[in-house]
């Protein structure tokens, strides 16, 4: 028998706050966006999050109080029609004593699970198997320089950014190093003459054990799943995925092969032993707020495991 879920009421007071809360948050990084999409601008880092993922800047900007928690008050009702939101019945609002009628909606777990069991469980095949393996911090982000690598051969050129060493000198960064990119959403773009140089072959078959934690793409994929589980968890805890995201592409493309100093992105020289130091240490640090945000997001998750299984 399924366990019973609990629940707890959060006034009206409380969660507009929060919600308002959310929406400054969110805001900050949508609104530049918005607005040089709106004058057919394009920035090569701060735009990533919103056009490589596909959650959009107005979905991402819907609060969600994530699962177990109840709103009341008018302004609730406007949820009601929400995709995995439900109505309370008067016995629900009895038993957190409420009177008949009032208005109060919360996360449709019955429903969620039903439309979503697979991505619930794919998920966290990704997360634990993620988790438990030991973290790799010898890439040094050439994923980045491999998908550039022979870029004349293939006539590939970026519409406006320019190769901080120029085509030759990039190809012997690819060259002179050891590439051992565990991620396929990154190996998926390397060049054809790029693929055999990888030491792993990452495929989305594989994919489930293949992640490891020091991979900056796998640290990234937080927000990603965080998103796709919406609106069982919380935002505030997507919002802590993307925000750690963002940090990481910004870091991501400091040391990639693109000259990015007059976007305000100064080099990390991964081709040089020092920049090769710099980035590990970011990476490490990145690892360790990516561990603890995975480890919310299984605690997240295991109340919609079981019931799924139940």
């Amino acid at each position: 028998m399924p366990a019973v879920e609990q629940r707890s009421l959060l006034t009206a007071d409380a969660w507009r706050a929060r919600e308002e809360a959310h929406a400054q948050r969110v805001r900050r990084y949508s609104d530049p966006y918005l607005a040089r999409r709106s004058a057919g601008r394009k920035h090569p880092v701060e735009d990533f999050l919103f056009t490589y993922y596909t959650q959009k800047p107005g979905q991402l900007l819907r609060w969600h109080p994530g699962a177990g928690v109840v709103l009341t008050a008018e302004a609730a009702s406007a949820r009601m029609g929400w995709k995995h939101y439900k109505t309370l019945d008067d016995g629900e609002l009895a038993s957190l004593g409420l009177p008949p009628g009032t208005p109060a909606v919360t996360f449709d777990r019955a429903r969620f699970l039903a439309d979503r069991h697979e991505a619930v469980a794919f998920a966290d095949i990704i997360l634990r198997g993620t988790a438990a393996r030991p973290a790799q911090f010898g890439c040094f982000g050439l994923h980045e320089w491999a998908m550039v690598y022979r870029q004349d051969k293939f006539d590939l050129r970026h519409e406006y950014l320019q190769l901080r060493l120029g085509s030759a000198g990039t190809d012997k960064v690819v060259e002179d190093n050891r590439i051992r990119c565990s991620h396929f959403d990154a190996f998926r773009f390397y060049t054809p003459d790029a693929i055999a140089l990888n030491e792993l072959a990452p495929s989305r078959e594989n994919q489930r054990h293949m992640e490891q934690p020091g991979c900056l793409h796998a640290n990234m994929d937080l927000y990603k799943w965080a998103y796709k589980l919406l609106p069982a968890l919380p935002s505030e805890l997507v919002m802590d995925c993307f925000e750690l995201s963002w940090r990481i592409r910004a870091m991501d493309m400091q040391a990639s092969p693109y000259d990015l100093a007059e976007w305000g992105y100064p080099p990390i020289r991964i081709e040089t032993w020092e920049g090769k130091a710099a980035y590990v240490e970011h990476q490490r640090a990145f690892a360790g707020e990516a561990a603890a945000l995975r480890g919310r997001l299984a605690e997240a998750l295991a109340p919609l495991r079981t019931a799924g299984t139940a």
